[in-house]
């Protein structure tokens, strides 16, 4: 005969287990981008296994492969959202004005997305192991660099410049607004205005001396 504590007891649990909603397929889905984001980040990509973003997830391994066809596949998708995100950011934020308050934009785009988006940051400056041509860091940056290009051009035409050194240029100025957001994620001194100042004041005050031919001064010539 049951007592009046296993019956309390019984009721709990199936009470609990009412209580336990089912998730729905993108619930789920949304659930072990998430986990998965977070781990990658953390150790990267070898040292995460479908094991562990299963078990933080409380589901079987089976769930996963369901979802993705594997661990390769969660990384895709994880890292071509992070792409999709930071160069919406950065087009975004190139609203106009003076071109140096798009230079300043376009570096306050990238600082914010290091700031606010830390673990997609981290993913992205990763080798990727993916076998594609995209998805990689490298083509993010010539991705925002083709969005620089087309400002610079005008730029350089107004000023009496070859406009077909444009896309040159844009890969120099996007290529150390990146890197130097590299070191600042770990740094994170001095803070994210001081930085985007420095990083403007080198790139427009370069710009604003700009050689219409320039010169090398050294002994090499090819």
């Amino acid at each position: 005969m049951a007592t009046d504590d296993s019956r309390t007891q019984d009721r709990s649990s199936n009470s609990n287990r009412r209580g336990r909603r089912r998730m729905t397929g993108k619930e789920r889905r949304e659930q072990l981008l998430d986990i998965g984001r977070a781990l990658f980040a953390e150790r990267g990509f070898e040292g995460t296994s479908v094991e562990e973003i299963a078990a933080k997830a409380g589901v079987s391994k089976p769930v996963v492969y369901e979802h993705f066809g594997g661990k390769e596949g969660l990384y895709a998708v994880v890292v071509d959202r992070e792409m999709r995100r930071l160069l919406d950011m950065v087009t975004g934020a190139l609203t106009g004005g003076h071109p140096r308050e798009l230079l300043e934009q376009a570096a306050f785009a990238l600082l914010d997305y290091i700031e606010y988006y830390t673990d997609g940051f981290r993913i992205l400056v990763r080798d990727s192991p993916v076998a594609q041509s995209t998805g990689t860091f490298a083509s993010l940056i010539s991705d925002i660099a083709t969005q620089v290009e087309d400002i610079l051009g005008l730029e350089f035409k107004a000023r009496g410049f070859d406009p077909k050194l444009a896309p040159l240029y844009a890969q120099a100025l996007v290529g150390m607004v990146a890197l130097t957001g590299q070191w600042w994620l770990n740094a994170r001194k001095p803070n994210k205005s001081e930085v985007a100042a420095h990083l403007v004041n080198l790139a427009w005050h370069g710009l604003d001396g700009l050689e219409q031919k320039p010169r090398l001064i050294g002994h090499r010539r090819s």
